[in-house]
């Protein structure tokens, strides 16, 4: 079966509040999380709301990499889109929680554009959770 992408897209609750609102920092975390994965970032945007919040994307040659966080509440969505095979987004994932100091994430991968024998394209998805804290006290 041929797809012509993955999607994670990702519940991380538990989060460290003060890296949740800080703009730069998260900024720093995706560059670098885009680095981990082999992703080429072609443009950013990073955008803190006020009082607290930031909603931060960056464009990869491969697709995206986005985050909004809600600090007061220690949560963030984040995803994760890739349409080459050859990247590493779990990779990248793995690093953005563990950055931002999730507790706990619910992921949902799907595998996008996979094409039927009518030449129309559905998805598949699957879901699991982590506790990314935990697995890096046993490692």
């Amino acid at each position: 079966m041929n797809t012509l992408g993955y999607h994670y897209v990702v519940e991380a609750s538990g989060c460290d509040p003060k890296v949740l609102e800080d703009a730069k920092e998260l900024k720093r975390i995706m560059l670098e999380a885009a680095k981990i994965g082999e992703m080429e970032v072609r443009s950013t945007y990073f955008y803190k709301f006020s009082p607290r919040g930031v909603s931060g994307m960056l464009i990869v040659s491969e697709s995206h990499i986005s985050i909004h966080t809600w600090p007061e509440k220690g949560y963030a969505a984040v995803d994760v889109y890739t349409c080459d095979t050859d990247s590493k987004p779990e990779k990248a994932l793995e690093y953005i929680l563990k950055q931002i100091g999730a507790d706990y994430a619910h992921i949902t991968e799907i595998e996008r554009g996979i094409e039927d024998e009518d030449g129309t394209y559905t998805h598949a998805i699957l879901s699991w959770d982590e506790e990314p804290r935990e697995e890096a006290k046993i490692k």
